[in-house]
């Protein structure tokens, strides 16, 4: 796996010692974003350089391979996932988008008065905010599956909360604080038993794992491009046609239309009509790119490397005194999420700390916080890594986190 590393322009300098900016840095914040490979940037430019105009409106060769890309790109989303087909994939900024897009459409139109929207504990905030706000305004009522503490697992009796009275269920895939990988395909079957659609957070599940939404029996699912090796500012959402087709849009305006009159308006087939305005093509071939990218190292690879590294570090981490793994203690269940936390140091200063060192970790609630209440903590240290990391990378944190509360002013 170490020979992908030298795609990553970041990596390449770094270990070549050309990069006097980011000498000796060690990244271990992919769950925030991952790093590009020249593959991405350069299908970025050629299409900027070569295929440049807007899609979908010109009817000149240039604009009509704008608009190839640009559908070439969404059919690779799709295949990736598995879609039935590519109108199935709708453009968006990002995950946090792609969730309010269902909410604001399927759950505006669907939820009613005394229904109930199910979640779990440990969702990023972009798959609670959305939810609250349908039930708010629609006088429904949001329920919570909670995790067990140790395994960082959802139990089998906090499925029963799932009803005939429950109209939605939004899980994450994986945990971005646990890295629990949840099993949304029993979830999924117990929500249509119950009449409810299945929504899937896929920001954390679909760099490290093979994700195919028909097995998973997945409804929606949302992604983003910048933790698979993408741009950011592009994402994308996967919804079954025929909930889409029947669906409102989300942003009205430019090319999301059929016709438009001084009252009114009719829409553009799905997956357009969710799409208003110039696209961001240049962005979704870079998705693309990074999508094909992924798949040449293969997912199967990927996973495997990301759990070796990420079970390494957590049974360093067991060795050191007044360390606490925050979740499931085994590390082949993490998809490369490690979460900690140090007697008597606050993750902020955990991370200031190892900056000095040079190695980039992520610190604070990680916009999970009804997660970080339920276990007692206000905040957590968090690594997580990914193809290009290396086993030197995990030996040399593990050297270095020995020293933080000898750094912070402890004695032991």
């Amino acid at each position: 796996m170490n020979e992908y590393r030298k795609d990553f322009p970041l990596f390449k300098a770094i270990d070549e010692g050309t990069s006097k900016e980011n000498a000796g840095l060690v990244y271990m914040d992919t769950a925030a974003t991952a790093q590009r490979p020249f593959q991405v940037l350069s299908a970025m430019k050629s299409f900027y350089s070569a295929h440049n105009a807007n899609p979908l409106r010109g009817l000149y060769p240039l604009s009509e391979r704008a608009t190839k890309a640009y559908e070439d790109s969404r059919a690779t989303i799709a295949n990736f996932l598995n879609a039935k087909e590519s109108s199935e994939i709708i453009f968006t900024r990002n995950t946090s988008e792609g969730l309010n897009l269902v909410a604001y459409t399927y759950g505006m139109k669907n939820v009613q008065a005394g229904d109930e929207i199910v979640v779990s504990i440990m969702e990023h905030h972009s798959n609670i905010l959305p939810w609250q706000f349908v039930c708010q305004t629609k006088g429904a009522t949001l329920k919570f599956m909670y995790v067990d503490k140790e395994t960082g697992e959802i139990p089998e009796a906090e499925f029963s909360k799932i009803t005939p009275k429950t109209k939605i269920v939004s899980v994450t895939h994986v945990s971005n604080v646990l890295g629990t990988q949840n099993p949304i395909k029993k979830i999924a079957e117990i929500a249509h038993k119950n009449g409810a659609v299945m929504v899937v957070d896929g920001a954390q599940s679909t760099p490290h794992i093979k994700v195919d939404v028909q097995d998973l029996g997945a409804d929606f699912l949302a992604l983003s491009g910048h933790k698979l090796c993408g741009p950011m500012g592009i994402g994308a959402v996967y919804g079954r046609k025929e909930l889409l087709e029947e669906m409102p849009p989300f942003l009205r305006g430019g090319e999301m239309i059929e016709y438009v009159t001084e009252t009114g308006a009719t829409w553009a087939e799905v997956p357009h009509k969710f799409e208003a305005g110039t696209v961001s093509a240049g962005d979704a071939v870079g998705m693309a790119a990074a999508i094909d990218y992924i798949q040449s190292v293969g997912l199967t690879n990927i996973e495997k490397h990301d759990n070796d590294l990420a079970e390494k570090l957590i049974e360093g981490i067991k060795k050191i005194p007044h360390f606490h793994i925050v979740g499931g203690k085994d590390g082949r269940k993490r998809c490369g999420i490690v979460t900690f936390t140090i007697d008597g140091v606050h993750p902020h200063d955990i991370a200031t700390l190892l900056s000095d060192e040079k190695i980039a970790i992520r610190a604070g609630h990680h916009c999970a916080q009804p997660l970080q209440q339920y276990l007692g903590i206000q905040a957590s240290a968090r690594a997580s890594l990914y193809l290009y990391n290396t086993e030197e990378e995990v030996d040399y944190l593990l050297s270095k986190l020995p020293l933080v509360r000898k750094w912070a002013g402890f004695k032991d």
